[in-house]
């Protein structure tokens, strides 16, 4: 038998226990892809005083290795920042400071700035609209009745499970849909109601591809061209980024985009600092707040479904927002993506990884989401 880190690419499918960085470092090389170009002005970052990791971390009353968790989840990268300023940066396997990486669900977070960026120019008139009523094929759909507001959080009230290890679950269907070329926006607007919006925090990668569809709508333009001249021009991004396409050229809005470890830390700095870069307000900073807050009951933290299973993280646009008082919250990815933030340290840590456990279960201690925060705090605690 062959060592299974030495399978092609081509060959790797998703959530069957298999290593995944050989792949995750080059997608844009294997699948349909639309190019976002660097900005003519790329920003860097400038470097502080450097940090070591912590050894341990402390896990819900049980101490870990730091190094065990890198290793397990086979990290390709962390990048931390404070103050704007470089802490720590180091890369493992095939990661690399010029290397685009899967962003998986960490993408939404970034679909979520550009629509506040489009209410902003009043392309969307406010979050209280009905998505449908900008994009008609959702009309009749699962979707109709929905607020953008509620699917920004995801409460769609769409019958939809982000259940990985069910084949028979939406997400998986989706993923077959897109692999045999079916149109995304066709597999969208075939999906049915299950409760009332805004009444239950369902996670749905449907959710964010109904706001993908939006963006588009109101727009006129794809995706990854809003968000060259939105997003990655004014930021300032160091290196070319990609968004994965279906067979119609629509983007995976849900999880296809790569970047840099850096280019992923500037989404993280810019909600740090309430959407504005420099001079200029990028995200309004209204949104910015509203995005990065549990501001329902069924959005707190414990409430949020994944799967149909309680997630102990609560949710904002996009955003999760764990639990306690330092106003953190993350964007999340399976396979151990984050760009988390901890306003109370001025801190930004961005790890990329290819945890090959993910998704096999529904427990922990494969996926590994909720003890990663744990680690993630560890990091910033360093900074002290």
């Amino acid at each position: 038998m062959s060592d299974a880190t030495d399978q092609a690419p081509e060959q790797i499918t998703l959530f069957d226990g298999q290593p995944k960085y050989q792949a995750f470092c080059r997608m844009q090389e294997l699948v349909p892809t639309s190019r976002m170009e660097s900005s003519s002005g790329p920003f860097e970052f400038e470097e502080g005083d450097a940090i070591a990791l912590p050894a341990h971390y402390d896990h819900r009353g049980t101490v870990k290795s730091v190094e065990d968790l890198i290793e397990a989840t086979h990290t390709s990268a962390i990048f931390v920042l404070q103050d704007g300023k470089v802490r720590f940066e180091h890369y493992w396997r095939t990661g690399g400071r010029d290397v685009p990486w899967m962003s998986m669900s960490v993408a939404k977070s970034f679909i979520s700035a550009l629509v506040g960026i489009a209410c902003e120019r009043e392309l969307i008139s406010g979050l209280d609209d009905q998505i449908a009523d900008y994009v008609p094929i959702l009309k009749g759909s699962g979707f109709d009745g929905a607020t953008i507001e509620n699917v920004l959080q995801m409460s769609s009230g769409v019958q939809f499970r982000e259940d990985y290890a069910d084949p028979d679950s939406e997400i998986s269907q989706m993923s077959r849909a897109i692999a045999g070329g079916e149109s995304l926006d066709s597999f969208i607007a075939s999906l049915q109601r299950k409760a009332e919006p805004g009444t239950i925090c369902e996670y749905s990668s449907a959710d964010t591809q109904a706001l993908g569809m939006l963006l588009r709508a109101v727009t006129g333009r794809p995706i990854a061209e809003y968000m060259h001249e939105q997003l990655c021009e004014p930021l300032g991004m160091e290196s070319p980024s990609y968004w994965l396409v279906d067979s119609t050229g629509m983007e995976l809005a849900f999880a296809g985009m790569l970047m840099t470890a850096r280019d992923f830390a500037k989404i993280g700095e810019l909600y740090r600092l309430g959407g504005k870069w420099g001079r200029e307000q990028i995200v309004p900073a209204a949104y910015v707040a509203g995005s990065i807050v549990a501001n329902r009951p069924h959005l707190q933290p414990g409430e949020p479904r994944v799967g149909g299973e309680r997630f102990p993280l609560g949710y904002g646009y996009q955003w999760w927002i764990p639990a306690g008082e330092i106003g953190e919250f993350s964007a999340i990815g399976v396979y151990n993506q984050f760009v988390y933030v901890d306003p109370s340290r001025n801190a930004v840590v961005v790890k990329l990884s290819a945890n090959p456990r993910y998704g096999t279960s529904h427990d922990d201690t494969d996926n590994k989401d909720d003890e990663t925060i744990f680690l993630l705090r560890a990091i910033c605690q360093a900074l002290d």
